[in-house]
């Protein structure tokens, strides 16, 4: 089962080396729905997808992709969203997700 994370940062929390808001969206969802969860955004005022990023590279061994959407249009933050692996995916398997998310 994997679980799914946002953190929003905004120019406030951003000075303070922080975010400014952080939690979960999911826990123990379905690969589809946890893939569904990390491609929205808390609102449609975003300037799209800035970059997918896997927590760590090369390799497969991530335990964790990051989705970073651009700023919101009206208040300046900008929302992350993570979908993070369970420890029995096998690294090819973690490469496809990844490549899943980037097409």
């Amino acid at each position: 089962m994997f679980n799914v994370t946002y953190e929003i940062v905004t120019d406030e929390s951003a000075e303070h080396g922080d975010a400014d808001e952080r939690g979960f969206i999911g826990e123990n969802m379905s690969l589809r729905d946890a893939i569904d969860a990390v491609r929205e955004t808390r609102t449609n005022q975003v300037d799209g997808v800035e970059c997918i990023e896997a927590s760590e590279y090369p390799g497969n061994n991530f335990r964790w992709i990051t989705v970073v959407n651009g700023r919101e249009f009206d208040t300046g933050a900008q929302e992350s969203r993570s979908l993070h692996l369970p420890d029995q995916v096998t690294g090819a398997t973690r490469g496809r997700i990844l490549r899943l998310l980037k097409s």
